[in-house]
């Protein structure tokens, strides 16, 4: 069969239903093969959408999403998404398409070394050289890409590879079992544990897999453990639970940080350095077990005192199993705290000013959305408050992203989400900015018939930045913008656009538009003017004694 045939049926075989992207002239054949089969090409406006559609696919799946470009101009613009899903964990396979290599008769026309730009910011970057090689660097490449730590792949099919005869078989996908952790570090974990008098438990980016919940819920439970998690660990254990204190969107001096402190032992599960650090640690303080798939990386606000290395999930069971003498802890001070934390955010949930304050709206939010429902987060300082604020009962329902924290992935990822997952309701959150980056996907959905929700947080400005500027002291400079109309804007693509003129009225076209078929856009007018004064009157040292 031709090359391209085998680079489908190697697809077929990895269990790829969807290709996101944008083929060109280099990608033909590969366009060929795949009219014949039952992969669906979801044709995007860019390809850098198409990446964070594929990596979104990934991350919700566990399984490598794909994406597709040509050559050169194509290729360079999948560069963010590889960031995107390499910073992120999120399973990714790139192709990309090349000028013959053999013989060319256009020079360097288009032609830039894609396998080497991509090596730094992948796990694994590779040309096909020969057809042949197909079904081994296929299947080598989505076994790197979801191993453990997961990320980005990428593999060049040249044209004239693609193009030439081949009898190479396929490989079986086989899939193997992690090791568990040695039983002296899990023996060690449990003494420290029972020896500890205020444990606290920590639930990073790294927990967040299908099989990691359970062991957690069981190990929260049996042994009354207060925990909170990092952004990326957001709703591993249903965050309703009466032991959970809240999601540290901060490093330091949030509410959440004086149950920190007051902590003597730490049992950081599944933490992950591409996160801002949700503690800073001091050389004289508390004790930090890191209970992960790999060893701790150390720097000057993070060594852990003991590494429980192996499969996370087998560690956490085996843990619980271990400790033997456990007392019953005083967990008074947490509960104090926990009542402190729920009574700051909720303070400006029922406020209805408009233009809205984000509070505000994540109340609404929460409240006409089902445990399933997932939304989808741009990036902007609005992502402080949902990360807060929002409280997710399912692993995966709220996708925001603090690794690499680009602008523009979050209406292609609400795309991605919707796609995989068409009975859940799935809302998008974008600040004007970011949208504006990625906006052309509009066209994808409306085309793709999704029923999607889609809403523009309107401040005229890049207001993340903003915020940060004032409060570092700078005058007001280069940070303001105007928007087009983006109702009108909406309805060019065939979507329905909105725009409320108050808070009531935007729960009302909210709710509509959860209920309605079709894309629905929402342009919101929202108040980021309390940002700095709720955020400078976060609990100091002196202020934690509750």
């Amino acid at each position: 069969m031709k090359s391209s045939d085998l680079m489908v049926k190697a697809l077929e075989n990895e269990g790829i239903k969807y290709i996101f992207g944008i083929p060109g002239e280099e990608n033909l054949d590969f366009l060929n093969s795949l009219k014949e089969s039952d992969i669906q090409l979801i044709l995007t406006r860019h390809e850098q959408a198409a990446g964070f559609m594929a990596a979104t696919f990934g991350r919700l799946t566990g399984k490598p999403g794909v994406c597709l470009s040509t050559l050169g101009p194509g290729a360079t613009n999948f560069v963010t998404s590889a960031a995107y899903a390499q910073l992120g964990a999120m399973p990714l396979v790139m192709l990309a398409g090349q000028k013959p290599i053999r013989k060319s008769k256009q020079g360097r026309f288009q032609i830039v070394d894609i396998v080497g730009l991509m090596r730094p910011i992948t796990k694994f970057s590779e040309q096909i050289v020969d057809g042949n090689n197909i079904p081994s660097m296929v299947r080598d490449a989505f076994r790197v890409a979801m191993e453990e730590r997961p990320g980005a792949a990428y593999i060049e099919l040249p044209e004239d590879i693609a193009d030439e005869e081949t009898d190479a078989s396929l490989f079986d996908v086989v899939g193997h079992r992690r090791p568990d952790a040695n039983k002296k570090a899990i023996d060690q974990a449990a003494k420290m544990i029972e020896k500890a008098k205020m444990p606290l438990l920590l639930i990073g980016a790294g927990a967040n897999r299908k099989s990691t919940a359970k062991a957690l819920n069981e190990f929260i439970n049996r042994t009354g453990i207060y925990f909170f998690n990092t952004q990326l660990g957001k709703g591993v254990v249903d965050e309703r639970h009466p032991q959970f204190l809240g999601t540290a969107a901060l490093s330091d001096n949030d509410f959440l940080h004086c149950a920190i402190e007051r902590a003597d032992l730490i049992i950081n599960v599944g933490h992950d350095v591409i996160e801002k650090p949700p503690f800073l640690m001091e050389k004289d303080g508390k004790e930090v077990i890191h209970v992960n798939f790999f060893a701790a990386h150390i720097d000057d606000v993070y060594f852990p005192q003991l590494n429980v290395v192996g499969d996370i999930s087998s560690s956490v069971r085996n843990i619980m199993e271990a400790i033997n003498d456990y007392e019953e802890k005083d967990f008074s001070y947490f509960v104090r705290v926990q009542d402190e934390i729920n009574n700051r955010l909720t303070k400006y949930f029922e406020d209805d000013r408009f233009p809205m304050l984000p509070q505000h709206l994540v109340n609404i939010l929460r409240g006409q959305l089902d445990a399933e429902d997932i939304i989808t987060l741009d990036n902007g300082v609005y992502k402080i408050w949902f990360a807060r604020n929002y409280k997710c009962y399912r692993p995966n329902t709220l996708l925001l992203d603090n690794a690499l924290a680009t602008m523009g992935a979050g209406l292609p990822s609400a795309i991605a989400a919707k796609i995989l997952y068409p009975e859940k309701k799935v809302v998008s959150i974008n600040g004007d900015g970011g949208f504006m980056m990625n906006s052309q996907e509009l066209e994808t959905a409306v085309r793709l018939n999704l029923d999607l929700v889609v809403i523009i947080l309107n401040d005229g400005a890049y207001g993340m930045i903003k915020w940060k500027q004032e409060g570092m002291g700078f005058d007001n400079f280069g940070l303001d913008y105007t928007n087009p109309d983006f109702v009108k804007y909406a309805e060019s693509f065939g979507a329905i656009g909105h725009r409320p003129e108050s808070s009531e009225e935007f729960r009302a076209i909210l709710d509509k538009a959860l209920n309605s078929p079709g894309v629905h856009l929402i342009d919101l007018p929202v108040d980021y003017s309390l940002n700095h004064s709720i955020l400078n009157v976060l609990l100091k040292d002196s202020a934690c004694i509750l």
